[in-house]
């Protein structure tokens, strides 16, 4: 995956410094000018770092690094300020901005240079970690779904969600739900890492709702997969009674006791092309109705939407 940083730098000697300390990995570090005047644009396409040299800038820093933050699409981007200034104020206001860094000049060059390589490093990993399930949740689902947009990629949106699993909360209770939860989590990240892609995200948009986002592939041989190893694995977290006759007994709020299958998965797949939606809303919506259709099936199964308008 590229990473690509912004460099706020008007005279352009920073860029070319970067450049020259990143030259063996230029493939994966894609460094870009931005004039102050452009970032209101520039911000749309979500970059993974930003780098503003104050010293070349006209403007004021702590407005102009408030600005970036107001940006909901880039309130997780890193922001590295390089000064001259070393006055103790001037630093403490700005990096009450959420600036990550304010490095003082003169750079040292392995120091920047592994500043920002750490840094990168740390959100690849930090978008793998989360309380319950490693993964990143909406705001990286977001990010991720608006920078292919904004790439113009095909992909396609696998949406991933549990059957009947209340009924299983109901009878054996939080804490192997989220066993559950775990186990659906390492599933679907098994065979979608296994895919020849680099470029797959998966994320967990909360509870037991996932979502991947991968490029064109065999979509019926992946959800095959994934649904094949869930249903043979799911009945571990049952005990034998349920197990032999298929199903849970639940009361509900009458004292009725109901029964329920036992837990499936349902995954709905959209195809996107950024010449037809135009924003993650978009993609939303008919997501939902692809997901409505997967749910209305018994038992695990999988509804593939390639429509082309």
């Amino acid at each position: 995956m590229v990473h690509e940083i912004y460099i706020i730098d008007n005279n352009n000697e920073l860029i070319e410094n970067l450049k020259e300390s990143f030259k063996r990995e230029l493939d994966e570090f894609n460094f870009k000018t931005v004039q102050t005047s452009e970032i209101e644009v520039a911000l749309k396409n979500i970059p993974s770092l930003i780098i503003i040299d104050e010293d070349t800038t006209d403007v004021n820093i702590v407005e102009f690094c408030k600005s970036i933050r107001s940006n909901e699409d880039n309130s997780i981007t890193p922001i590295i300020v390089v000064s001259s200034n070393r006055d103790r104020e001037h630093v403490v206001n700005v990096l009450k901005t959420d600036v990550e860094y304010y490095i003082k000049k003169p750079l040292h060059e392995e120091y920047f240079y592994y500043t920002i390589k750490n840094i990168v490093g740390l959100l690849a990993k930090n978008r793998r970690v989360s309380p319950l399930t490693g993964l990143p949740g909406n705001v990286q689902i977001q990010t991720e779904m608006k920078k292919r947009l904004l790439n113009k990629d095909t992909f396609a949106m696998l949406y991933f969600d549990l059957d009947n699993f209340k009924a299983y909360n109901d009878v054996y209770g939080f804490a192997n739900g989220d066993e559950i939860i775990k186990f659906t989590a390492r599933t679907m990240s098994k065979h979608i890492h296994q895919l020849d892609s680099s470029e797959s995200f998966i994320g967990h948009i909360g509870g037991d709702d996932f979502v991947a986002i991968i490029e064109p592939t065999d979509y019926d041989k992946l959800c095959q997969n994934i649904i094949a190893e869930f249903d043979k694995l799911v009945v571990d977290f049952y005990n034998e009674v349920d197990v032999e006759r298929g199903y849970v007994e639940v009361a509900n709020r009458r004292g009725i006791i109901e029964q329920f299958p036992l837990t499936s998965i349902s995954i709905a797949v959209l195809e996107v092309d950024s010449k037809i939606y135009k924003t993650t809303l978009e993609i939303g919506e008919v997501a939902g109705q692809v997901k409505h259709k997967a749910k209305a099936v018994l038992g695990s199964t999988y509804v593939i939407n390639k429509r082309r308008f």
